[in-house]
């Protein structure tokens, strides 16, 4: 599925998504108003639009708009490189949760917009647990996942 970002600085927004997430960019339109991302495997996944931003008024309600976006990356090495984007650019984090069958990075783009990147542990590698009992959540340890790289 691809989603469309209600962003305010394009070249900005660009900037952040390329080389601190890893997208590719596609296509930026004639006017600069909008960019179209990608991934190694995808092609448009992420649309960010200024014209959101310039020509749609704010919205007067709570729950609305989408809660966050999830971006899942393929490996945990993918993940740790993100985050050492992050890190070297002194990126501000949420939160960041070892979920047992996934690890969890929370943060929000420059424009707000809320993002949840993760990469799922595969079947063979999640904790095992007695069937309907879920472990609960603990802090990632984000030391040990830069050692993925």
């Amino acid at each position: 599925n691809y989603v469309h970002l209600k962003v305010t600085d394009l070249t900005k927004s660009i900037d952040f998504y390329v080389d601190l997430l890893g997208f590719k960019t596609d296509l930026v339109d004639e006017d600069n108003m909008a960019a179209y991302l990608s991934t190694e495997s995808h092609h448009y996944l992420l649309a960010l639009e200024t014209w959101f931003a310039q020509c749609l008024p704010q919205s007067e309600s709570q729950g609305r708009d989408i809660f966050h976006c999830l971006i899942q990356y393929p490996t945990r090495k993918d993940l740790a490189t993100v985050y050492l984007n992050l890190k070297n650019a002194a990126y501000p984090l949420l939160n960041a949760i070892n979920l047992g069958v996934s690890e969890v990075i929370y943060l929000e783009d420059p424009d707000g917009n809320s993002l949840e990147l993760y990469w799922d542990r595969p079947k063979r590698e999640r904790p095992k647990q007695p069937k309907g009992i879920f472990d609960r959540s603990k802090p990632l340890d984000l030391e040990d996942l830069l050692k993925a790289l």
